[in-house]
């Protein structure tokens, strides 16, 4: 999927900005709108910031904001419309849209594809087999869009979100120059403020005195590493591929034996499982929204005030004195 994203992007920018203006009507009209398309909820959120105020730009949600991950996700009729309208696809990368592949080089063969993960760095890697008996309990059986190779779920982690925030203002700068100013500063100001969040997780949790947590999915690796977190264990390795009896057996073992402070689950998700594992280990469970998905009609400060009410959560079940 990198390489189809590298491939299309390094071919149709040798276009220039004659790839953005095709559906214009005629050639005396002003230059027609610039539609972007998100791959998912929070490259949507965080592509709204950077364009804010940029006129002819206009930024549509591929997949349903509700939905969360796409992990197992089919295109529907009306995605492939919208690809097929598109002129930017802002992808997550690092494998999050897999499902796409050929269907979207069928669909818009000139379509300007935004890699966000490009360059990001401190990515967390993961083996198709588990390394580590506490952390990987279920081995996957069948291929996923994760099972092997880095992490993709960089957006949960505020530090990280900023990065990405700047990587889709430099891909659409080099799209748009005469909104790159604009595109700049608003991904700076929304940078600032990601960045500023992140070092709100670390300072309010560098004490907590219960640091090793077990999570439903491998969504918050990320999150857990910028905090000084330690995940022990992750119920499902990939969401809906629920542990069989024998290895619930084992994750209640492993728990136990790591001595873990608590469960997360994610609002996205059913918990079941995980609230079935954590009342055998005697530990509390409680909710991590990693704004995998949200409303419709979410506030620009949607992804800010989500993780915040995460900040407030994780102080109060680890035990961190910091207010």
């Amino acid at each position: 999927m990198r390489l189809l994203m590298i491939g299309l992007l390094s071919g149709l920018l040798a276009s220039g900005p004659a790839a953005c203006s095709r559906h214009a009507e005629s050639a005396s009209q002003p230059k027609a709108a610039i539609r972007v398309l998100c791959s998912t909820f929070p490259m949507y959120l965080f592509t709204r910031a950077v364009t804010q105020g940029q006129a002819g730009v206009q930024v549509e949600l591929m997949i349903p904001a509700g939905m969360g991950c796409p992990h197992e996700y089919a295109l529907t009729p009306q995605d492939m419309q919208k690809i097929a309208s598109a002129n930017v696809f802002i992808a997550n990368g690092l494998g999050m849209e897999e499902f796409l592949g050929e269907p979207l080089k069928k669909a818009n063969d000139k379509l300007i594809v935004i890699d966000t993960s490009e360059g990001v760095g401190d990515l967390i890697v993961l083996s198709p087999e588990p390394q580590d008996e506490h952390k990987r309990q279920a081995a996957p059986k069948e291929e996923g869009h994760h099972h092997a190779g880095s992490n993709p779920h960089l957006f949960a982690s505020p530090k990280l979100a900023a990065r990405i925030v700047a990587n889709i203002a430099a891909g659409l700068a080099r799209i748009d120059p005469a909104g790159a100013e604009l595109y700049r500063r608003n991904a700076q100001a929304y940078a600032d403020k990601l960045t500023q969040l992140g070092a709100e997780f670390a300072s309010a949790l560098k004490d907590a005195p219960k640091r090793k947590i077990v999570t439903e999915h491998a969504v918050f690796d990320y999150l857990a590493r910028d905090c000084g977190l330690e995940i022990v264990a992750v119920v499902e390795e990939e969401p809906g591929q629920e542990p069989s009896a024998s290895e619930m057996l084992d994750l209640v073992k492993s728990i136990k034996a790591s001595a873990a402070a608590a469960m997360f689950t994610e609002p996205q998700y059913p918990a079941k499982v995980s609230r079935t594992i954590a009342r055998e280990v005697g530990i509390p469970v409680a909710v991590l929204d990693p704004v995998a998905n949200g409303p419709d009609n979410a506030a620009p400060d949607y992804y800010e005030k989500t993780m915040r009410a995460n900040l407030a959560t994780l102080i109060q079940v680890l035990g961190s004195k910091v207010k």
